[in-house]
């Protein structure tokens, strides 16, 4: 197996890491439940993946087309509040928006979710919308809002139901915790061939990764694989993710999300770091990482420049464990803070947000987010309809200051 070289098998594998791990919670999702084309409602905080966002209602699904059956999107009318109907493919890339920004003249109503070129029969009341693949993935986002009931009876008035029964492989069976050894080459033509990759750029990637299969079938290039995997693929993904765009202030913008072209490792960052990320159309992260959970941190925003003028929605700030970005427990149960936490502002009109374990004297109750004394976070600000300074990337929230 000569001219596999060492750093074929890092971006083979590092390419590969993407279209893993949304196999890996396809898996996990039919396994506690899912059935194709059936939505699922979550309750406010009901879901467990990395980088949630609290303040919204999420329903769920995964769709499945095919050459004889469409998927019938019913979408009641949602004003007044942010909502998105995402779609992405088995790469972890956005296929579409459905809402009032995309599609101003059928925002609500009725939508025929097709394979794209297939001849279906659709009732005459639906907009068609064409989707790339056979599988998609559903995320579905309700602001909360000032009234969490409404975004409820909106979110459970959604529905969808197949027109058939489309035909799909079984999924292929790939789970690991946090990172695959060698093993997970083992299925690499099933994996490559049960979900086209749409993206350009990355032929050169997919015939690395055949390659690499080919070669873990001899036991010696297998042990030498998974060391290199082990020793340099992890290793050099893990300084990816902490360099994955421009730093100001101590924030860490992403360098792209959601639409990722040919940079194919930012969309293995993204699918780790917050799987089933947004584009830049709806919505700009922000992260600072590892802090320590054990002192007072301040976050203060001038009167002229609060979060509040930057979104045309909404916005929120979490903290996340810097290892699995799981929220964090606390006594107060309280993960976030955003417009809704009844912050009180400075008397100069400024707002200053506090992270610290125990609730600095400086800060009113409700501005504090509390966090893990002994351990470290990192922070994600999200900016929902975000400003076009925020979108060109010339704003970044103001730096982090230590002390009370």
């Amino acid at each position: 197996m000569a001219g596999i070289s060492d750093q074929d098998i890092v971006e083979a594998y590092q390419y590969m890491l993407a279209r893993w791990l949304v196999l890996r919670q396809e898996r996990r999702d039919l396994d506690e439940g899912f059935r194709w084309n059936a939505i699922i409602h979550r309750a406010p905080g009901g879901v467990s993946w990395a980088n949630p966002n609290l303040d919204v209602a999420y329903s769920e699904a995964w769709i499945a087309v095919d050459e004889d059956s469409a998927t019938i999107l019913d979408l009641p009318e949602i004003r007044d509040r942010y909502y998105t109907f995402q779609l992405l493919n088995g790469w972890g890339e956005v296929v579409l928006n459905i809402n009032e920004r995309n599609f101003p003249d059928h925002a609500f109503g009725r939508f025929a979710l097709c394979l794209k070129g297939a001849e279906v029969d659709l009732p005459d009341d639906v907009l068609r919308v064409d989707l790339p693949g056979r599988k998609s993935r559903l995320l579905m986002r309700v602001e909360l809002g000032s009234d969490p009931a409404e975004a409820i009876r909106l979110q459970k008035s959604t529905t969808l139901r197949a027109t058939g029964e489309p035909r799909l492989p079984d999924p292929v069976p790939i789970d690991f915790e946090r990172f695959p050894g060698a093993e997970a080459f083992d299925r690499t033509d099933d994996v490559l061939d049960d979900e086209p990759d749409i993206n350009p750029g990355v032929a050169s990637l997919q015939v690395k990764a055949r390659a690499v299969a080919a070669a873990v079938r001899d036991p010696a290039e297998r042990t030498r694989i998974d060391g290199v995997i082990q020793t340099q693929a992890v290793p050099t993904f893990l300084d990816a993710v902490k360099g994955m765009g421009r730093s100001v202030n101590g924030w860490v913008r992403p360098r792209i999300i959601g639409n990722y072209g040919s940079d194919w490792q930012m969309r293995t960052i993204a699918n780790f770091t917050g799987i089933w990320a947004n584009n830049t159309q709806e919505v700009i992260y922000f992260v600072a990482r590892e802090n320590d959970g054990g002192k007072t941190i301040s976050l203060t925003f001038p009167a002229n420049a609060s979060p509040d003028q930057k979104t045309r929605y909404f916005w929120s700030v979490i903290a996340v464990d810097s290892r699995e970005f799981r929220v964090i427990a606390n006594p107060l149960g309280r993960f976030l803070l955003n417009n809704q936490s009844g912050l009180h502002r400075d008397s100069d009109g400024s707002l200053t947000l506090w992270f610290a374990p125990e609730k600095p004297d400086a800060s009113p109750e409700p501005n504090w987010l509390p966090t893990p004394k002994g351990g470290r976070y990192n922070l994600t600000f999200r900016f929902y309809g975000p400003s076009e300074d925020v979108v060109s990337g010339d704003y970044f929230p103001p730096p982090l200051r230590e002390g009370a």
